[in-house]
């Protein structure tokens, strides 16, 4: 990711409607896996530390960060969410089984080789342990954040799942998220596009009248994606397994 987009993420991330509203999804989430306080907790590409926050004010102590960016790390120190180590989701330097909960939110969209991503999320996984693995959905939303974040890819959610299973984990659930803002996002970053406007991070693209609007629509939306399983959305949210045998 650009150095630039991490500067906007750094700023914003504690209030922006997008990080606000996913925090909520993956709080759920970990409360519905009924996972332990005091589980070894590892999030795979901190960014600027919007999981480590959350992990943080969720109560857990035992949680580590692992990022590539210097400066990633250096503002998750400055923040004070926890212990980052720098490192390669495809190479985790961390032992087998170490971690009983592994987030991975839009990380390996960033890797050539995703399988051997989500492999070693399995690897650092203790057996019975969860991975919450989230990415971006469908090539057609293809815009100027996938550029500034160095994407790779996109996925359906089959596809998604397909890297899940060859990696050997046990797809648990899986759903689109952010439906309600499909169209928005879709017809937005077209015109991003089209007008040539630049911007270090589609992050800028806010007020403060805007976010409180968009932060209650994507909270419905979380709330809601769950249940309705909608057949479309900018992301994808896949809750996995690692078995115990």
């Amino acid at each position: 990711m650009e150095t630039s987009t991490y500067a906007v993420e750094a700023e914003v991330e504690a209030s922006h409607w997008w990080f606000v509203a996913r925090r909520q999804l993956i709080a759920d989430i970990i409360a519905q896996a009924a996972v332990a306080p005091s589980a070894r907790v590892l999030d795979v590409g901190t960014s600027t530390g919007t999981n480590l926050r959350l992990l943080r004010d969720l109560g857990f102590a035992n949680r580590r960060g692992l990022d590539p960016s210097d400066s990633a790390i250096r503002w998750c120190t400055e923040k004070g969410l926890g212990q980052v180590t720098k490192g390669d989701v495809c190479s985790l330097p961390f032992g087998d089984g170490d971690f009983e909960l592994v987030l991975a939110t839009d990380i390996i969209e960033h890797v050539d080789d995703d399988v051997r991503a989500v492999s070693e999320i399995r690897r650092v996984l203790a057996p019975g342990g969860t991975a919450i693995i989230s990415v971006p959905a469908f090539r057609s939303l293809w815009g100027l954040q996938d550029d500034v974040s160095h994407h790779k890819r996109r996925y359906r959610k089959r596809e998604l799942l397909e890297v899940i299973e060859r990696a050997g984990l046990t797809a648990m659930e899986s759903f689109y998220f952010n439906y309600l803002l499909f169209a928005p996002i879709w017809a937005a970053r077209q015109l991003i596009r089209i007008a040539g406007i630049t911007l270090k991070s589609e992050n800028q693209v806010n007020n403060g009248a805007l976010n409180w609007l968009l932060t209650r629509i994507f909270l419905a939306d979380v709330a809601t994606a769950r249940i309705l399983r909608p057949p479309f959305g900018v992301s994808i949210m896949a809750v996995a397994r690692r078995d115990s045998l």
